[in-house]
This record gives C-alpha cells, structure tokens and sequence, in this order.
C-alpha cells in the first residue's frame, strides 16, 4: 500500500511538472501542444526533403501534393524514410526523382475487376 501512495506522489508531481512546462494549460492546452507537434513535425519533415532534394525536385514534389495530396504524401515519406536509411547521398535531380516517381507508378498499377456474372443476376429491366 505505501508503494501505491508513493506512486500516487510521483504522478502527482509529474503532471504538475509538465501542467507547469505548459504554462498551466488547462483543457485547451492539450489542442496547443498538439498544434505545437505538428508544427514541430512538419518543420521537420521539411528539413529532410531541403536537405535531399534540389529546389526543381521540390517544386516537381509540391505540384504533385497539390493534385494529389495523398500521393504527395506517401511520396515525401518515402523519401524521408530513403533519406533516414542512407539510400539517398547527395541532393536528388529531378530527373532522379521523375525516374524514381516512374518506379512507383509501375508498383502500383490499379487493377479494376467487373464481375460480368453479378451485374446479369441483378438486372433490373425485368420484362414483366
């Protein structure tokens, strides 16, 4: 029982801690520091990419995020994750980053499937 208490102290001191780091947020402190991480992470994220990517690749990258941002974002992490692992020395061309692009394009080739048997079952222009 007295390890509880201990442990209650501790929590206790430890929330008034970080509460006091925050500059006594109350409930929507914790909307700030999430605001705060994603600036935090963004900024880094940023970095990265100006460190391995030349200002045309980056631009080439922004276009894309614009169309489609999704795609734009899975491409910026690839590259954070290229970056972080060593396959990337040196700043990216575009002409790199369009063949690299292109390499993706290939993987993820979509395939659409229509199920002729279905569509005959549920034809509603029934001739009653």
């Amino acid at each position: 029982m007295a390890d509880d208490d201990d442990l209650e102290k501790i929590r206790a001191a430890r929330m008034a801690e970080l509460r006091n780091q925050r500059g006594g947020a109350g409930p929507g402190g914790n909307e700030r520091d999430k605001e705060e991480m994603e600036r935090q992470q963004r900024d880094f994220k940023n970095s990265i990419l100006s460190q391995v990517l030349t200002q045309e690749a980056r631009a080439r990258i922004n276009t894309i995020a614009l169309t489609k941002p999704e795609k734009g974002a899975q491409i910026e992490s690839m590259l954070i994750q290229m970056a972080r692992s060593g396959q990337i020395q040196g700043k990216l061309q575009e002409s790199q980053l369009k063949s690299l692009l292109e390499r993706v394009a290939e993987q993820k080739q979509t395939k659409v499937k229509f199920d002729r048997r279905r569509a005959a079952l549920d034809d509603s222009d029934d001739d009653d």
